[in-house]
């Protein structure tokens, strides 16, 4: 049921104008179930909130192998993966601009909605990549103290924290051959030659 905003015969009163829009902005937010949708900034909360509880558990929690395993790179990831796509599908066709220029590109993230997506997205990859780091270091036997600063970097400064980690690897295993098996710790002293 609409509100009546007309007033009575015979009142010579101007209508309630400030209602009348602070009720229709109220009666636009509002989804037939009562309940508010959700806003770019109220997804943005929800996806950087996630991202961090991702972040926490897989630095506080080397032991438990499930969450770089299953729980993180899958289940989040695949989530954030998922409310990407939504933006992606959902704004991306509204936005100016285009990727084959810096001027392109400056015009495309000029839209709110887009920087969004642009952040889920490496909201997405930087967990993923932070998954691998510490899924590949318990493969190659290094301890999870010496890959936390990797993590943190991963985490803030993305790139710099996956080539930290390279930096570690090859100082701790002297190997960046990411396609070869795990060298036993007994043999680490001698790198076997590669045919």
């Amino acid at each position: 049921m609409e509100p009546d905003f007309r007033l009575p015969t015979g009142t010579h009163e101007d209508p309630p104008q400030a209602n009348l829009s602070l009720h229709t902005i109220q009666a636009s937010l509002q989804s037939p179930t009562g309940t508010q949708p959700l806003t770019p900034e109220t997804v943005f909360l929800l996806c950087n909130n996630a991202a961090a509880i991702g972040w926490l558990v897989l630095i506080l929690t080397p032991r438990f192998t499930i969450f770089a395993r299953l729980l993180i790179p899958v289940l989040l990831c695949g989530l954030l993966t998922l409310v990407y796509l939504y933006l992606v599908v959902a704004d991306f066709g509204d936005a100016e601009g285009s990727f084959t220029s810096l001027a392109g590109i400056v015009q495309f993230f000029a839209n709110p909605k887009v920087v969004l997506a642009g952040w889920v997205h490496y909201l997405v990859f930087d967990l993923f990549i932070g998954c691998w780091e510490v899924r590949d270091s318990r493969r190659h036997g290094i301890h999870h103290l010496l890959v936390m600063p990797a993590l943190l970097l991963t985490f803030l400064l993305g790139p710099v924290g996956l080539l930290s980690y390279f930096l570690i690897r090859l100082i701790r295993r002297g190997s960046l051959n990411l396609a070869c098996e795990p060298i036993p710790i007994a043999q680490n002293s001698r790198i076997p030659d590669v045919q």
